[in-house]
């Protein structure tokens, strides 16, 4: 790889389930020798679990992969939310209403018990977030299990953390690094709206990046964090999951004139290929699967600009790697990449292609794919790989934040690193080759 180069890694969201498969990216990647060339991370979600953890102990990797992995199958944030103070206040708010309209019930009032109901669904609508702050008490959890109170001036200069969230009031990505945290939107403003990062809490941020829409309250941005205090009256950020914006991070790594803009990039996507199985018997669930569906067509959306468009417009080696992809599929999609003429000369040149198989690559598919199988080590990778129901058992795990099962940790790292591994030979060939 040239030395003036900017190799970006991007973590996308995905709770628990991401957080595992990233750990399975970040270990490939690392044996590769690749890993310590990161510039900058950009993460989503549970991808920022995994990135922001390791942007705090990156020094000592083994010890990070213990940690981790042992804390992904062991800390409950869920569970820590229900055992919280505000957790008992919001079933005691329940209970105030629910205990004295059973009551009456039973008496000659009640009509009273209709009235009680009512008036309880009344308040914890219209004051919900108050009532129940659940992102303070996931905040909470993420400080205990993972960072320890640090601040954003604690996360490692290289690489680079940009961790992602979606501004509502703005309709725009939020970013929190080391070095600012901003809303491009209110950057542009005049006079510029700015704030402190130095001391903002790293949990914050990631719980920022997680806060997923209808479960958990919007983050918002203390006074305390603004450069000018008073510029809370023009703007007051409300941050949700960054996935809503953005779910694989690659946004702010492939962002022209952005200083998180990378000419490399990889980019590890824990989404789940499967369908929706489940029945559609309530509103919450319509409401999350209708986000899941705008979502997936961000995802296509970025997928057909930043992949399949980058030889026309960003001309970047872009290795993406997808939890719903298969090995097999892995070569077979590079050919057929390089026949609707997706693969820049970069890659091209680097692998060394004979100029024919390039000007007909379906006429000599054949020795192109016997050539491709030599050069990224094909059969040792795929000896690895998953057998189908270990594949069922990593595509099935959800996306909360409870603990997961040592064979779903072992499935969801093994199949990333393998994908990050074959991706990685055939799409991004300088990083592997000697400089």
């Amino acid at each position: 790889m040239a030395a003036d180069k900017k190799l970006g890694l991007s973590l996308s969201g995905g709770g628990y389930r991401a957080a595992a498969f990233h750990m399975g990216t970040l270990r490939k990647l690392h044996e590769m020798g690749v890993l310590e060339k990161v510039d900058v991370m950009s993460t989503i979600s549970g991808g920022s679990i995994t990135g922001a953890y390791y942007c705090l102990h990156n020094k000592d990797f083994a010890a990070f992969d213990k940690y981790m992995t042992e804390a992904l199958g062991s800390k409950n944030v869920i569970k820590q939310v229900f055992l919280s103070f505000t957790f008992i206040r919001t079933v005691l708010f329940f209970l105030l209403f629910l205990v004295p309209a059973v009551y009456v019930l039973f008496s000659a009032y009640a009509w009273l018990s209709l009235i009680l109901i009512g008036l309880m669904l009344y308040l914890f609508v219209r004051f919900q977030f108050a009532i129940f702050p659940v992102s303070k008490e996931i905040e909470r959890a993420y400080n205990k299990f993972f960072y320890e109170e640090a601040t954003l001036s604690r996360l490692t200069e290289k690489p680079l953390l940009a961790i992602g969230s979606t501004n509502l009031q703005s309709a725009r990505p939020f970013t929190f690094s080391r070095l600012k945290m901003e809303d491009s939107s209110y950057a542009f403003m005049d006079p510029a709206v700015r704030f402190k990062q130095e001391e903002f809490p790293v949990a914050r941020a990631v719980m920022a990046s997680s806060c997923v829409p209808f479960a958990f309250t919007p983050v918002h941005i203390d006074k305390q964090f603004y450069v000018n205090p008073a510029d809370t009256l023009r703007v007051e950020p409300q941050l949700v999951d960054g996935g809503v914006y953005d779910n694989q991070g690659i946004h702010k790594i492939t962002q022209r004139g952005s200083i998180y803009a990378c000419d490399i990039v990889i980019t590890s996507d824990a989404g789940n290929k499967l369908p929706f199985q489940g029945s559609y018997n309530n509103l919450l669930i319509l409401l999350i699967r209708t986000m899941d569906v705008f979502m997936a067509r961000i995802k296509n959306f970025q997928m057909t600009q930043d992949l399949y468009d980058n030889t026309e417009l960003g001309n970047r080696q872009i290795a993406y790697l997808s939890l719903g992809w298969n090995l097999e599929q892995c070569i077979p999609g590079f050919i057929d990449n390089l026949a609707k003429g997706k693969i820049t000369d970069e890659v091209i040149q680097a692998h060394q292609f004979k100029e024919e198989w390039v000007k007909d690559p379906q006429r000599y598919r054949t020795e192109l794919t016997t050539y491709l199988e030599n050069e990224v080590n094909y059969k040792e990778i795929f000896q690895r790989n998953l057998k189908p129901p270990q594949l069922t058992i990593a595509r099935n795990v959800g996306t909360n934040l409870t603990p997961l099962s040592k064979e779903e940790l072992t499935y969801l790292a093994i199949q990333a690193a393998n994908l990050t591994e074959l991706q990685v030979r055939l799409y991004c060939p300088t990083l592997t080759q000697p400089s």
